[in-house]
């Protein structure tokens, strides 16, 4: 789990949709996590998958917004977006693979023509029957 400096968060609290019936219209429950991505001291590598992972969630300021609005209460869905904060940051910092480029034998191939030549004689073999 990656660890974000509090310094690098802002929270806000909104009127929010959602559930909570007449209680939406009354109280600010939803909350908008702000994140300063430069302050959090990722790796370049890291920062471009993170900017890729959160698409039209990063501001161009390099400024990630999160809305969490899923729960009636104002701790549950700050609780909700440091969960979503995290897993984006986690996601960001794994490395993809390296991905090992591999040939098809010469017997691979062989066989590939044979099976194409099989298949091939028995579609041949289909149609109209000439008697001559």
């Amino acid at each position: 789990m990656a660890d974000i400096p509090e310094s690098a968060i802002t929270e806000k609290f909104l009127a929010g949709s959602g559930p909570g019936g007449q209680n939406v219209n009354k109280v600010a429950t939803a909350c908008q996590l702000r994140v300063d991505v430069f302050a959090l001291g990722l790796a370049p590598d890291a920062y471009r998958r993170l900017k890729t992972l959160a698409g039209s969630k990063m501001t161009s300021a390099g400024e990630l917004v999160i809305l969490a609005r899923s729960f009636r209460t104002q701790e549950a869905n700050r609780a909700d977006a440091r969960a979503r904060l995290n897993e984006l940051v986690d996601a960001a910092l794994v490395r993809p693979e390296k991905r090992i480029k591999t040939r098809p034998s010469k017997a691979a191939k062989a066989r590939r023509v044979d099976t194409k030549k099989a298949r091939s004689s028995v579609k041949a073999g289909r149609g109209r029957v000439h008697l001559d």
